[in-house]
């Protein structure tokens, strides 16, 4: 199986998914997500096959959400979706992708769902 994590090696709950899908035997393409981000047009793609909306992608306890106000009220898809591209910073990780779906894993376990 190919699975494609967007990952940041500096967070625990990522480098754990990435284990869970190496000792499951997929053939990972690991995607550091800051510094490779993935484009506006992916990042809707994928939290569409995920079956969340942006807003559940967005890392919002990263400050950075608060200061662009992006926590509080009424914010569009879009306007997440702007702030992401621009601050990769502010997308939750890890990120999964399988042939059988997205997952945003967090807990980390939640990747065996498309395994």
């Amino acid at each position: 199986m190919k699975a494609t994590i967007y990952h940041n090696p500096k967070c625990g709950t990522s480098r754990k998914t990435l284990d869970i899908l190496k000792e499951s035997g997929a053939d990972v393409t690991v995607v550091e997500y800051l510094k490779t981000p993935p484009d506006k047009a992916e990042l809707k793609r994928l939290y569409e096959r995920a079956g969340i909306r942006p807003r559940e992608g967005l890392r919002a306890k990263e400050a950075l959400a608060g200061d662009l106000d992006l926590v509080e009220g009424p914010v569009s898809d879009n306007a997440i979706l702007d702030a992401m591209v621009e601050n990769p910073i502010l997308i939750e990780r890890p990120l999964v992708e399988t042939d059988k779906g997205v997952r945003l894993c967090r807990p980390q376990e939640k990747v065996r769902e498309i395994l």
